[in-house]
């Protein structure tokens, strides 16, 4: 991949600024939630959130259902609860056209193995697919509990972590609820990936590689996604978004004239994404830059392999930018 022409430069964003108000903060966060997970016919295929999701499934192939998923810097909730919904939606139907396929393979075997049911369903079938879903957990340095209890609320696979959780250095407790057997006092067989949406480029190269050396000592996968870059088009798929905001905010906020007010009457919301994306894609690193930031981390990652690509959001400019890391089975 060249290098951007666009050298990174770490400027601040207003959203991020403690002088902020924190209602258009959330109104602000707000749409980019919608941004990930708003799917516009023709202009899109699907949305961002749902091509994570299947992004996951293909590069990380059957391992997939193999972690738990811990987004560290989960803000108000983001795309997460949509990935989550989406792939393990997609890992049941995988599971599925498998199932079809071992029976109709094995459709001239004896119907009445003792392992069977009077349906032909194999007994451990319910088990299968309750190991083929895999689960979520949202995380924050500052914890947005409402938002995540409400979206938690919509699905058995979702949790969260009301206190504070520091991506560089992650508690062990943490670690140890989600790939302890707690019942046999052994590992569970699920690793940990860690999900970092839209966040990646917030933190300066000390923070990043410490994060990152976190990550390596204490869990098994990684995957970055960006919904910009440091390129031209990065830089015009902002634009895009502040008109698409304003096109579709009546449909999304109807219910809140407060919300309107802030879009149309003094346009502070379509202002901050607009702005706060162009300094995200001059900040957004290329998979080379967060490689080398690996590689220099401190920590021992000869057992680690990366992978990168962009994947078409939005016509003819929106691309989503993954990076997915991954300890190498030994």
């Amino acid at each position: 991949m060249p290098t951007p022409l666009i050298p990174r430069l770490h400027l601040w964003e207003i959203d991020d600024q403690p002088w902020f108000p924190s209602f258009l903060r959330a109104y602000v966060q707000d749409g980019l939630t919608h941004a990930w997970t708003v799917h516009i016919p023709l202009l899109q295929p699907s949305s961002p959130a749902t091509i994570e999701a299947e992004t996951l499934l293909r590069v990380l192939g059957p391992s997939a259902s193999r972690y738990t998923y811990i987004d560290f810097c989960a803000g108000a909730g983001g795309p997460t609860p949509q990935v989550e919904r989406a792939l393990n939606s997609q890992l049941s139907r995988a599971r599925n056209k498998d199932t079809k396929d071992d029976n109709n393979n094995n459709n001239n075997n004896n119907s009445n193995e003792n392992d069977q049911n009077e349906n032909g369903k194999n007994d451990d079938d319910d088990d299968d697919d309750e190991n083929s879903q895999v689960d979520f957990v949202l995380t924050d340095l500052h914890p947005h509990v409402e938002a995540w209890s409400a979206a938690c609320k919509k699905s058995d696979r979702l949790t969260y972590v009301a206190q504070p959780v520091d991506a560089a250095r992650a508690p062990d407790d943490l670690i140890r609820r989600y790939t302890e057997d707690k019942e046999n006092n052994k590992k569970n067989g699920r690793g940990i990936f860690r999900l970092f949406n839209l966040a990646f480029h917030h933190f300066d190269d000390d923070l990043a590689r410490a994060i990152l050396k976190n990550t390596v000592e204490t869990s098994d996968g990684f995957g970055i996604f960006e919904l910009q870059d440091r390129t031209p088009t990065g830089l015009l798929t902002c634009f895009a978004f502040g008109f698409f905001i304003l096109l579709i905010a009546p449909l999304l906020y109807w219910w809140s004239p407060a919300r309107l007010f802030w879009v149309y009457v003094i346009p502070v919301v379509p202002f901050v994404l607009v702005f706060d994306g162009l300094v995200s894609c001059l900040r957004t690193r290329t998979a080379h830059e967060v490689e080398a930031l690996l590689r220099t981390c401190g920590a021992n990652t000869d057992g680690w392999e990366v992978k990168s690509g962009k994947e078409q959001f939005l016509w003819p400019c929106g691309y989503l930018h993954w990076i997915i890391g991954t300890k190498k089975s030994t």
